[in-house]
């Protein structure tokens, strides 16, 4: 074989499947080849790569001199141009078509022969091939990322029951989810490593999933949170998956479960809907699970992706790792007498008007997530949320790192919104919308209005003290919902896990504690929690709602008659 194609070959390496490109390896190679200096200019002239024989002094004279010839050569003036500078002979040529083109020098002491001017030219060419494709790259990663954030803003604003906004971030480009009444949140665990790779694969033009969205959990490395619309979760009324024909043999059998995508998703032909994608994903894939909440309108996603939470907890143990919300419908501050447990909440809350916006949200988050997850959810140190949550305790005299307190916390702020910032300490708390995880504060208010109970807004003025905690909690509504909440427990065969959740929310949700009280292994209690999540339908074993409902629930049942 004659030296021509060896050389050509070679070329033609740095081109073949699977290498990713690499200009500056190619320039260095050419260097070895033709025994030149090149240096590569953008189309504004700026350096973007360069041998070594080139140094930033010899470069800068030497493009000084050269600045007419490569204006004209960049503007697409010239093609090509063979020159003298100083004691170098300079070779320059515009690649590619569009203006403002990029120039490919080459310069050495001696005229080049033929072949390394042909050698040199089709370089350039390959080279401006890699710019294109590391552009386009650079193009898709930059766009992923933005519509990544975007996702991640619009489920946040639905989070805080803000559709509005969600719908003004998304103005040019609304995505079907918004325009939908109802929507279930389907969390989906995988290796945090494919949860880019899910999101990419099936995100369509526009950046949104056809009529749902994919969000990355910012907390959870390995949740991927899904938003489906109601009436896309392709379900029977057992709860059960259709037949798609993605059984053995089907559409999902064999091959690439993740290319089948492009050829539909996002509206057109063939798509199935997330809902049906996931549950494909996770029956073809036995390291994902997936949890389900119950349709709710788009206001309350932070309900449902609650829900979702703790389908997740059960379906960990569920034989084909799916499983839908089935735990309580009726959160205990909606079973609550209205007019009761809102003066009891707005009591409780008073205090939190002499306390900084920016805490009370860490406080919720606090109560819903690690202070780790906090701090990535707000974009701060955990040592400022440790310091948000300080200021929190001190002004309601609780200790946050008590179960207790923190379920005591949780269900005021399901019953009533907070005062606003530096309200005084006589007002009331300012009905500004729905609670964090909760109802809105006007639902309670309308249904102490149906109930015809004393208080309809505020605690009545005659009454000398607010309400207690223990009062509301000793009602019968209260303790016929507990009762309820522990009746998967009082099975003679889980004494054990009974005896074990008792022993945890006593050590403050600490199972080494509750372990070392029990006088048995961290595994153990951690095998009760986990039988206990299946049990309740609850999350346990993450900082989670489902903590605060356990808390109370044993609470009221221990003073129940």
């Amino acid at each position: 074989m004659s030296p021509v194609p060896q050389t050509i070959e070679k070329l033609l390496c740095h081109l073949r499947r699977g290498t990713a490109p690499n200009p500056q390896g190619l320039v260095d190679w050419l260097h070895r080849q033709i025994g030149a200096d090149i240096a590569l200019l953008d189309g504004e002239g700026r350096v973007e790569l360069s041998t070594g024989g080139l140094t930033p002094d010899l470069l800068a004279t030497l493009l000084a001199t050269l600045r007419p010839v490569l204006t004209r050569l960049s503007a697409g003036q010239l093609g090509a141009v063979t020159t003298q500078a100083g004691a170098l002979r300079v070779q320059c040529e515009a690649l590619g078509r569009p203006a403002p083109r990029p120039v490919l020098v080459v310069a050495s002491p001696e005229p080049l022969t033929p072949e390394a001017t042909a050698l040199a030219s089709h370089t350039g060419t390959v080279i401006e091939m890699m710019r294109r494709a590391l552009h386009a790259d650079d193009f898709a990663r930059r766009f992923q990322q933005t519509a990544s954030r975007l996702r991640l803003a619009v489920f946040m604003a639905l989070m805080a029951e803000d559709v509005t906004l969600a719908r003004r971030m998304t103005v040019s480009a609304v995505p079907p989810l918004l325009e939908a009444e109802r929507l279930r949140v389907h969390l989906l665990a995988c290796p945090p490593a494919e949860r880019d790779l899910l999101a990419d694969t099936y995100q369509d033009a526009t950046g949104y999933h056809g009529r749902g969205l994919m969000v990355r959990c910012p907390v959870f490395e390995d949740h991927l949170i899904c938003l489906v619309p109601a009436a896309e979760a392709g379900l029977d009324g057992e709860g059960c998956l259709p037949d798609e024909g993605f059984g053995p043999g089907g559409a999902g059998g064999g091959g690439d479960r993740h290319r089948e995508s492009r050829d539909g998703h996002g509206g057109r032909g063939g798509d199935p809907g997330l809902d049906v994608l996931l549950r494909r994903l996770v029956r073809d894939d036995p390291r994902y699970v997936l949890g389900i909440s119950a349709p709710h309108p788009l206001a309350a996603t932070a309900q449902a992706y609650e829900q979702a939470r703790h389908a997740l907890a059960v379906a960990r143990h569920a034989p084909d790792r799916v499983a839908d919300h089935r735990g309580h419908t009726t959160p205990l501050a909606r079973v609550l007498p209205a007019g009761t447990a809102l003066a009891w909440a707005r009591g409780l809350l008073r205090p939190l008007g002499t306390v900084p916006r920016l805490s009370l949200d860490a406080a919720r988050l606090a109560l819903a997530f690690p202070r780790t997850g906090v701090a990535s959810l707000m974009d701060i140190s955990r040592n400022t949320v440790t310091a948000h949550l300080r200021r929190v305790e001190e002004a309601l005299g609780l200790d946050l790192h008590s179960a207790h307190s923190r379920a005591t916390l949780a269900l005021a702020l399901s019953i009533a919104a907070p005062p606003e910032p530096g309200a005084t300490a006589a007002g009331d708390a300012a009905v500004g919308g729905a609670p964090v995880g909760g109802a809105a504060a006007e639902d309670v208010v309308a249904e102490e209005a149906v109930a015809g109970g004393a208080v309809a807004g505020g605690a009545p003025a005659g009454e000398a003290s607010e309400p207690t905690l223990d009062a509301l909690l000793a009602t019968p509504a209260a303790r016929d919902w507990a009762r309820a909440f522990l009746s998967p427990l009082l099975d003679p065969a889980h004494q054990a896990v009974h005896r074990t959740l008792r022993a945890w929310v006593e050590a403050d949700t600490d199972a080494q504690r509750a372990a070392h009280t029990l006088d048995i292994s961290r595994t153990t209690v951690r095998a009760h929690l986990r039988t206990a999540e299946r049990l309740l339908n609850r999350d346990l074993l993450t900082q989670s709602p489902g903590t605060h409902d356990l808390v109370l629930a044993l609470y009221i049942g221990d003073r129940a008659p």
